[in-house]
């Protein structure tokens, strides 16, 4: 048993909240099992260390999800870190707070939860180490501690021994691990015993219909944790090596990443939870005003379905002209930044392939005028958005990263897009790998230096660091919009949209570039966006990012400028996000309201099935909603009439009940505007 030797409290505000904290101590003789329960009571956290080797459980509403998981480390030349460990002492505490989001999907975020710190001492060595576990009403965050000590200056860790053992043979939705060092791939469903290697996000539906997401939380100097099957229904924690094979070089003290296990219901219980942020460190930037969540287009789709190049050839995308219609047409139509790719020094035709060597983050190619064009911009309330590809040559980029920044600063640029196109970063480490980590949390902060939001591509997945550094706006991180133009098999699925928001997005935002027009590519014989225009619509809904891309050419909105109108309405910021209705793979029905006005705005998509759904309208604040319906055709189909669609408007309350009908691989998008 464990004697509660005292109890302290300590109150303080925060918002319109307040913070407890209970301090408990303990029976320094007995203490072989801890446990502590969520605030709400539904989730059990029991820390065991029974046999003097560590191990944790959890039990959600008395079904036992994960049960006896092994904790530890191995290191290189050193012995072991994982048994023979005594508890000398635990604290307990509660917290409860809300704060306030610069932008997202929530504008106040609450953090209620219990932590229980526990510090343990090897029998002989006496090496020290302190778990610290953060206990929510939707999940469980743990992480390890380790404090400067005689015993362990620095240390090459060469396995992290963190399981996540299920009692029972669950099913899940992954992406494999060590893929060519990319999160680029389909989604698949599948057993636990089946998996070899998973990234995270990874989203478990149990047999007794419970959702689960495994993933980590500030990810900081240390390597992207994989999945590992061990056995079937236990997942092991796999981090990615450096090339001489160590997996994480620190020095004490120390502390790891988040281990998070997110705990639902209902499959948007997971795009609900506040899990992840709440585990990451308050915003160390300060005044983050210019921080600006927005609208963009871009001189991107044209290059991908083959109109353009980068290269600076006769058909190079980035000119004078052509940015100059962009920078019209965002005016006219009311985007804040026009992305340029290739506009710079240094794609030469085997750019993607030779590691750019020759990129100049600040100096044009003799067909761009990029002074003038940003001064043009600005004449019009416009910005040009930065693109750097580093080609994955991270020493070329960190080199110039000064002068670029600086250059971009001085412009008036706000925002730069940096890609990373190579499987390997420098020829030899991993993206994920922990020098991966730390190149792109340096970015991010060169960023913040220059006053500069930062949107990753081909970059590692987001762990919820939006929160410490809000210029860190967006990452993509996963399959995009781009292989719809020269991906294999005809482009992305139906299914691919209707899984990501349950796995991949569940870590942060992406920048998918939806809004693709014309679903077929002439160009590209074997190709078309696998989605009626509709789905394209409702993606500004269902896909959540601070910066939409509306990422078609130009002269194909306004072609269609009754269609186009809700991606200017849509907002990209906002108040309150509700998950209506959803089911893995098949479909999800998202509402949101907009965070400057009392306006909602809902998006639904299916799979590659046709599906009618019933819509309860209660979300909506009491009043009259004109609803702005833009929905799919009765003929609408994503292979045969994708362009089948009709606007219509009708008056609703939230009392009503709409019945949707959506077209196979369709959308349904509607602003409820407020009378």
């Amino acid at each position: 048993m464990i004697n509660k030797l005292g109890i302290t409290c300590l109150v303080r505000c925060a918002l319109s909240a307040v913070i407890i904290t209970v301090v408990l101590g303990c029976d320094k003789t007995e203490q072989n099992k801890i446990s502590i329960s969520s605030p709400d009571n539904n989730i059990i956290l029991e820390f065991d260390n029974s046999n003097f080797n560590m191990a944790y459980s959890i039990i959600h509403k008395n079904d036992t999800l994960i049960s006896n998981a092994n904790l530890g480390f191995e290191f290189k030349n050193i012995p072991s870190l994982k048994s023979n460990l005594e508890i000398k002492d635990f604290q307990v505490t509660e917290a409860n707070e809300t704060w306030e989001q610069p932008w997202g999907q929530n504008r106040l975020v609450r953090d209620h939860h219990k932590r229980l710190l526990v510090h343990l001492e090897e029998k002989e060595s006496l090496r020290k180490l302190s778990l610290e576990f953060k206990v929510f009403n939707d999940g469980v965050g743990f992480r390890y501690l380790v404090p400067e000590q005689e015993k362990i200056d620095s240390v090459n860790i060469m396995n992290e021994l963190t399981e996540f053992a299920f009692t029972k043979e669950h099913e899940a939705w992954h992406i494999p691990a060590f893929f060519h060092g990319k999160y680029e791939q389909y989604y698949k469903k599948s057993k636990l015993g089946a998996i070899e290697t998973a990234e995270t996000p990874i989203t478990i539906k149990t047999l007794n219909g419970k959702f689960i997401s495994l993933h980590e939380a500030a990810l900081v100097d240390y390597s992207s944790m994989a999945l590992k099957t061990t056995q079937a229904g236990t997942l092991k924690s796999e981090l990615y090596a450096w090339q001489d094979g160590v997996k994480v070089k620190l020095k004490t003290p120390f502390k790891t990443p988040w281990r998070t296990i997110q705990i639902g219901d209902k499959p948007g219980d997971l795009i609900e939870s506040n899990l992840i942020i709440n585990l990451n460190e308050p915003n160390k930037l300060g005044d983050v005003s210019w921080v600006n969540p927005m609208k963009y287009i871009g001189i991107w789709w044209g290059i991908h379905i083959g109109n353009w190049t980068w290269n600076p050839g006769p058909n190079v995308g980035a000119t004078t002209e052509n940015t100059k219609k962009y920078i019209d047409f965002a005016a006219k139509y009311g985007f804040d930044e026009v992305l340029v790719e290739g506009w710079n020094e240094g794609f030469e035709e085997d750019w993607h392939s030779d590691w750019g060597p020759n990129q100049n983050f600040t100096k044009p190619h003799d067909r761009y005028d990029l002074r003038g064009l940003q001064d043009y911009a600005m004449s019009k309330d416009v910005t040009i958005q930065a693109y750097n590809e580093t080609c994955a040559n991270t020493t070329n980029f960190l080199n110039q990263i000064d002068d670029a920044f600086k250059l971009y600063e001085d412009l008036g640029y706000k925002s730069v897009k940096v890609g990373h196109v190579n499987r390997i970063l420098d020829t030899k480490e991993f993206h994920h790998s922990q020098y991966g980590v730390s190149y792109f949390n340096k970015v991010v902060e060169k960023g913040a230096q220059y006053h500069l939001a930062i949107n990753f591509h081909e970059a590692i997945k987001p762990t919820g660091l939006r929160r410490t550094y809000p210029n860190l706006v967006a990452r993509e991180s996963a399959r995009g919009q781009e292989f719809n133009a020269w991906g294999e098999n005809g482009g992305n699925p139906p299914e691919h949209l209707t899984i990501l928001p349950f796995t991949r997005l569940l870590g942060g935002p992406m920048d998918f570039t939806p809004g693709i027009f014309q679903i077929d590519i002439p160009q590209q014989e074997h190709n078309q966006v696998n989605t009626t225009l509709c789905k394209q619509l409702a993606l500004y809904v269902v896909i959540y990012s601070p910066i939409q891309m509306a990422a078609d050419l130009i002269e194909n909105y306004e072609k269609r400028l009754d269609a186009f109108q809700f991606i200017r309405d849509v907002p990209v910021n906002w108040e309150t996000t509700k998950i209506l209705d959803a089911q893995i793979g098949d479909y999800i029905v998202t509402a949101r309201k907009d965070i400057n006005s009392e306006d909602w705005f809902l998006g639904a998509i299916t799979d590659a099935h046709s599906r009618t759904l019933e819509i309860t309208l209660d979300f909506l604040e009491a009043g009259t909603y004109e609803a702005q319906i833009y929905r799919d055709s009765d003929a609408a189909d994503y292979a045969q009439n994708p362009m089948a669609y009709i606007i219509e408007s009708q008056d609703v309350s939230n009392t009503d009940v709409l019945k949707i009908k959506l077209a196979r691989s369709g959308g349904l998008a509607i602003r409820f505007k407020k009378k």
